[in-house]
């Protein structure tokens, strides 16, 4: 193929998909997207479950929430989490998936 018959990714794209990668690779941050994919979470619920401080959970919320992957609802005192885009969730599952196969082999 020729250069000019190739089609490219916007640098905004780019930068915004390697934002999100970076993200979902951090093992605090994937242990939080992967327990909201099941259930709904407030953040004392997550440091229970996930056994790290709510100050760090909050943390990792607020960078989650700023690339719109996560998002809450305020009931009284008490913000409850769930996750935002189901694209993320499906690349998640994949990433998983292919650790299961390749562990069978």
């Amino acid at each position: 193929m020729k250069k000019e018959d190739h089609t490219f990714l916007a640098e905004e794209t780019v930068e915004e998909a390697s934002r999100i990668l970076k993200a979902i690779s951090d093992p605090t941050r994937m242990k939080i997207l992967y327990l909201l994919f099941q259930e709904e979470c407030s953040v004392g619920h997550m440091a229970e479950v996930l056994g790290i401080s709510q100050s760090a959970i909050s943390h990792q919320l607020s960078h989650l929430r700023h690339l719109r992957l996560v998002k809450y609802r305020r009931e009284r005192n008490t913000y409850f989490y769930t996750y935002d885009d189901e694209h993320v969730v499906g690349i998640l599952h994949q990433v998983i998936e292919h650790i299961e196969c390749s562990h069978k082999k």
